[in-house]
């Protein structure tokens, strides 16, 4: 197996990962079985790879151990690319970076300090006039809001995430985005 495998298999994980709405529209797998083979074959890939690839490997697994419920992990592997990110002084792959660690961190049920991660990666993208990963910020902050009961917050973070993610015309988070409203709305009720 080499990276270019790897990354296809990973394109198969948008038919087992889906959205509970049980859980606040955290992501889950249909299939943990797969799940676990994809997080084996990265895992032993690690070794072998450049520090760029290491960056994607690492981000990758740490977003598959948090779906697989292993928020430790995916903290550990995620953190490591915060730190890759603020050594070369990449602000995109910095925010990017923390928006997956403050997911990985939300998982973890710490939710002060996943929200103290997207409100930095906000500033960031306000600092940097880096607008193409707002709506992610905007979107992961209104669920980590969700959770905490936060209600009015997190809509107005998912109304502003919607407006961004029109703009860009993509159907599938645009529909992630408005899934997000209705059961915030459902919860005010």
């Amino acid at each position: 197996m080499n990276i270019a495998e790897f990354k296809e298999n990973l394109s198969t994980l948008n038919e087992i990962i889906y959205f509970d709405k049980g859980q606040y529209l955290r992501e889950k797998t249909s299939k943990p079985i797969i799940l676990n083979q994809i997080i084996s074959q990265g895992e032993g890939l690690l070794e072998s790879l450049k520090e760029n690839d290491k960056y994607f490997l690492y981000g990758s697994l740490g977003n598959l151990y948090r779906i697989n419920e292993q928020p430790q992990k995916a903290i550990n592997c995620l953190t490591y690319c915060l730190n890759q990110a603020v050594v070369e002084r990449n602000p995109t792959r910095e925010i990017v970076s923390l928006i997956r660690l403050g997911e990985a961190l939300k998982y973890d049920n710490n939710h002060k300090k996943a929200l103290d991660h997207f409100n930095k990666a906000l500033g960031m993208c306000e600092a940097h006039k880096i607008d193409e990963y707002l709506d992610f910020v905007l979107q992961h902050k209104g669920k980590c809001l969700m959770e905490l009961a936060m209600l009015n917050e997190a809509e107005e973070c998912f109304q502003k995430a919607l407006i961004l993610r029109k703009s860009k015309g993509n159907r599938s988070l645009i529909d992630s985005t408005e899934q997000a409203i209705e059961l915030v709305k459902e919860m005010q009720r």
